[in-house]
């Protein structure tokens, strides 16, 4: 029996989105162009089954998918609540993306398909990954007729538990080449500061005057730029970032209710069997993950990460496409 299935939804414009139930992810993302075609602008593999075979499950690139029960990294390969320790998967003390099987690498349940919206539902059970408590998952990717993919995370437990979920999707706004001539603005005027393995030290930095002041529409490779596997603070929950293509004259906004958006800007990808052109040019993409604090359960004076049996935790995110002609 073939666990995996995919399905596309797609608005009145042409808009595409078609997502995999494994891993609620992000596979293939059409977009209107200038041009008056359509885009993919997402870094996806070329067949759904690559995503669950060699060479791709090797390679922790996390293409599309969903990210829990943390995303981001944890410190001390454990993390406290009520007095209680609850020690996670973790390489040299780092937990990162959920674990070695986090959300990414389930096969979520497809609850509801219609045509511009689908629903997945995934119960992640007591003591997954080292997380306590049994919690239910569930995700919505919906498409508008303006053009908007809106994605919505929600889930509920029954044990005090550790939650922070986020998409990771690869953007290029030209379906390829490299991401250096996008225009980027981030909406933010601060980073956490981070140690040697990328952990967040509690402390957060100002971003006036260095490589991670992004409050001006600027191309991406301006001369500072060096890569970024780094963590904003939002100004404000709801604009987070806009990115532009000349190219393709697609303008993406990226819009969250989250405090923090990691950007991720990886300088080459693994050989894998990529949909487009991707692996031949440095910086062929950038990821923007709307979420909170990485490292938020090890560092008190950081937004709060513990959901409650009678709390639900909700991540709103929008990525608003538009043409510029």
């Amino acid at each position: 029996m073939d666990l995996l299935k995919t399905v596309t939804i797609k608005n009145n414009a042409g808009m595409e989105v078609e997502i995999a139930n494994f891993g609620a992810t992000i596979m293939r993302l059409l977009v209107p162009n200038k041009q008056n075609t359509f885009t993919n602008v997402v870094v996806g593999l070329q067949q759904p089954q690559d995503y669950i075979k060699q060479p791709y499950i090797n390679h922790p690139l996390y293409l599309g998918s969903t990210i829990g029960r943390f995303a981001g990294r944890i410190s001390n390969g454990s993390f406290t609540i009520d007095d209680t320790r609850y020690k996670i998967e973790n390489k040299d003390g780092v937990h990162l993306h959920g674990g070695v099987a986090g959300f990414d690498k389930k096969y979520w349940e497809f609850t509801e398909i219609l045509t511009t919206k689908v629903v997945l539902k995934y119960v992640s059970s007591h003591l997954e990954e080292g997380y306590p408590g049994n919690l239910t998952v569930e995700a919505v990717f919906e498409i508008t007729d303006e053009n908007e993919l809106k994605i919505s995370y929600s889930a509920t437990t029954d044990a005090a538990t550790i939650v922070n979920i986020t998409t990771h999707p690869y953007i290029n706004l030209n379906g390829g080449g490299s991401i250096l001539e996008h225009s980027l603005i981030i909406n933010s005027d601060a980073h956490l500061d981070v140690d040697n393995k990328l952990l967040p030290t509690g402390k957060v930095n100002s971003s006036k005057d260095t490589q991670f002041d992004r409050q001006l529409m600027e191309i991406i490779g301006r001369n500072d730029f060096d890569g970024f596997d780094d963590t904003f603070i939002l100004k404000n929950n709801d604009h987070a970032a806009k990115l532009i293509s000349k190219d393709t004259g697609i303008e993406l906004n990226v819009l969250s209710n989250q405090p923090a958006m990691v950007v991720f800007t990886p300088k080459t990808l693994a050989k894998l069997p990529f949909s487009g052109a991707y692996a031949s040019k440095n910086y062929s993409a950038i990821c923007f993950e709307p979420q909170n604090y990485p490292n938020a359960p090890n560092q008190s004076h950081f937004p709060n990460s513990i959901l409650l049996p009678d709390q639900k935790y909700v991540n709103e995110i929008m990525f608003q496409f538009s043409v510029n002609m």
